[in-house]
């Protein structure tokens, strides 16, 4: 059974952690923040901690394997929310807050685990990819000659070619 400052300590650090994450993103502009993945870490914490309220850090129990499958497999649904289609600009956005929103819930679950070599190492990474990925990604386009968004060059808007009325979708009352 866990006591309470190792409770304390699970699932702060866990809240902590997906805050941070959370933070990077909203000085990013990005749909998702703080408040947010602070929860997805917390929660997922506290489930995997009730899966398994043994503590033990060196094995996972069968419960709490299949807790962090459901996570894993439930929290697709929050990413996907945070994904959007611009339709105007026919790109995806979004795909890295939405991979946050899913590390945060791996942090909360390494956290609720007592992993906390795992967590750090994570985390570290983690900022690390967040912070120069966009820069190496453009350096990289730049080298090696890539899509023209990530360096920055204006795209050729293309408008869509005229249908003829036949062609044009089925509009009730006309």
């Amino acid at each position: 059974m866990l006591d309470w400052p190792e409770i304390a300590l699970r699932l702060g650090i866990a809240a902590l952690a997906g805050s941070l994450i959370g933070l990077n993103r909203d000085l990013h502009g990005k749909p998702i923040g703080l408040k947010t993945l602070g929860l997805v870490g917390l929660a997922t914490a506290m489930v995997v901690m009730v899966a398994d309220p043994s503590g033990d850090t060196t094995r996972l129990s069968d419960a709490a394997s299949r807790t962090v499958q459901g996570i894993l497999t439930g929290i697709g649904f929050l990413g996907a929310g945070v994904i959007v289609h611009a339709e105007h600009h026919f790109r995806i956005r979004g795909l890295t807050s939405a991979a946050c929103t899913w590390f945060s819930a791996c942090v909360g679950i390494a956290c609720g685990a007592g992993q906390w070599r795992i967590v750090a190492m994570a985390l570290v990474i983690a900022f690390i990819l967040l912070t120069v990925g966009r820069r190496l990604e453009r350096w990289l386009h730049r080298l090696f000659g890539g899509r023209d968004e990530l360096v920055g060059k204006p795209q050729a808007v293309v408008a869509p070619a005229p249908q003829s009325s036949d062609a044009a979708p089925h509009q009730p009352g006309r």
